[in-house]
């Protein structure tokens, strides 16, 4: 069944170029001019959204509202989102990324890199992790449900989007060693890194916020400076 997407930009000729390339490719997508008709399409319970396009810029308001907002709701917490922005400041993108996007597209592009970010973005939400035996790996009191694509805390559900649970298991997949900032984005499959990108410290701070006792003193995934970072084997007290 092909991907359901809701495209939310004001740019009747962008959404009407995107639409039409996204739709030879194979996918079902809707669009909607302001963050009104995106709400009101969102809080359907059948919406079937498989994925969200925003972008930041729109005439009643800012998208950045439109994220805070899905991820603060239990229905649209998991439902990635790519933001697309003409803003030029990358701190917008890391305020967009920190707010839980999963992914962003910096305008004008070409809609192949989209299509690409796109198909990326849905393998990482609905594709199975890496071949593994156990279906549930477990560290301390963190446990990293690969099946039901879900970490727990002292049985608690930690709050990550779908990029960020994934990433999680990529570092948690091979715990003692330390993968650059290149080899996580090589292994989440996603775009090519570019200069002074901070998307990986950003969602790896979002990680930490939600499974770390102390986030400022992170006990589980560490940094190793000028290398990358490192999921530590042993935690909560394991005995070497």
């Amino acid at each position: 069944m092909s991907a359901r997407l809701l495209l939310i930009d004001d740019d009747t000729r962008l959404t009407g170029m995107v639409g039409d390339y996204l739709r030879q490719a194979g996918y079902l997508i809707e669009t909607v001019p302001t963050l009104a008709g995106a709400r009101e399409r969102l809080e359907r319970r059948d919406h079937g959204y498989d994925a969200v396009l925003l972008d930041l810029m729109l005439p009643d308001g800012d998208g950045l509202d439109l994220c805070r907002e899905l991820r603060a709701h239990a229905r649209t917490r998991t439902l990635p989102v790519l933001m697309l922005t003409a803003r030029g400041e990358p701190m917008d993108r890391v305020v967009g990324l920190e707010l839980g996007a999963d992914d962003y597209l910096p305008k004008p592009f070409e809609p192949r890199e989209l299509l690409a970010r796109v198909r990326a973005l849905l393998r990482r939400a609905s594709g199975a992790p890496a071949q593994d035996d156990a279906e549930v790996l477990r560290f301390g009191r963190l446990e990293i449900d690969l099946d039901a694509r879900v970490a727990r805390l002292d049985s608690r559900e930690c709050e990550l989007t779908s990029y960020q649970f994934q990433m999680l298991v990529v570092l948690a997949q091979q715990p003692g060693r330390v993968l650059s900032r290149d080899q996580i984005m090589d292994a989440l499959k996603g775009h090519a890194l570019e200069a002074f990108d901070r998307s990986i410290d950003v969602h790896i701070s979002r990680i930490r916020a939600a499974i770390e006792d102390d986030p400022k003193n992170p006990r589980r995934i560490l940094t190793i400076r000028g290398a990358g970072y490192v999921f530590a084997k042993k935690q909560d007290g394991e005995a070497d």
